[in-house]
């Protein structure tokens, strides 16, 4: 039994909650063929009329770059993104795309802080990923280099970093200190696992998240997203009135 059919044996949904209220999605990965997303320019493509029909306005795609594994350049991102965007033109898909990139904070990503090679979104946000594991030694520094050149840091997926899990001020120190938090939408349906859902769920009752994003690698994922548009925690999110999404 899919993790999909659980959930709807599980409880019974909401109505879908409004995706044109969020009208910009902030993380996937849409690029065909430059990381562990979109394997092809018609898996792109579907995809992005799968969020036109949703009732976005508006994607940031956002590539991994990872100094040992997605060696990706803003060469790289730009230059896809304009394939796709070419491809949506021939296709008369009516949807504004735009590229930046979720950044792996490994021993490289310091120094594009100062090369001009960082590529972000809306007014200087920053998207960046930690090590599942272990928390980096740093991340402080890291944090502290982004401010002080100017760049806004936002945290993708913090719900799915188990070594805060029983640290749970980690998030309000975060928070406090100018880091804005992105949520993955597949959270509130347990995709990660109930420990990310349940951290998910508390940074929503705290206020503590500023975007929510889908992450999306695959068609499955965005079928995950539909579930998720009916759970009491996306709703509550939505409703809130604390996420960015709409500002950019």
């Amino acid at each position: 039994m899919s993790w999909i059919s659980k959930l709807l044996k599980k409880e019974k949904p909401l109505p879908p909650a409004d995706i044109s209220a969020l009208y910009t999605d902030v993380h996937s990965h849409l690029i065909p063929q430059i990381d562990d997303g979109s394997k092809s320019l018609e898996d792109s493509i579907d995809m992005i009329r799968t969020f036109k029909e949703m009732g976005y306005s508006k994607i940031i795609t956002t590539p991994h770059v990872m100094s040992d594994f997605y060696k990706n350049t803003p060469e790289t991102i730009l230059g896809g993104m304009e394939v796709v965007k070419e491809e949506l033109k021939k296709q008369r898909i009516d949807i504004e795309l735009e590229a930046a990139a979720e950044y792996y904070l490994d021993e490289n990503l310091e120094k594009k802080i100062h090369d001009g090679s960082l590529l972000t979104f809306g007014n200087k946000y920053l998207l960046f990923e930690l090590p599942f594991m272990t928390e980096p030694p740093n991340l402080a520094s890291f944090i502290f280099e982004l401010q002080t050149n100017d760049y806004k840091p936002v945290l993708a997926h913090p719900e799915c970093y188990s070594f805060w899990y029983k640290d749970f001020e980690k998030y309000r120190e975060l928070v406090e200190k100018g880091v804005l938090l992105q949520l993955n939408m597949l959270s509130l349906v347990g995709h990660y696992g109930p420990e990310a859902q349940k951290i998910a769920e508390r940074m929503i009752d705290e206020g503590l998240i500023s975007f929510l994003g889908s992450d999306c690698h695959n068609t499955m994922h965005q079928k995950g997203i539909e579930f998720a548009r009916t759970k009491k925690y996306f709703h509550k999110l939505i409703d809130s009135g604390v996420l960015k999404n709409s500002e950019l």
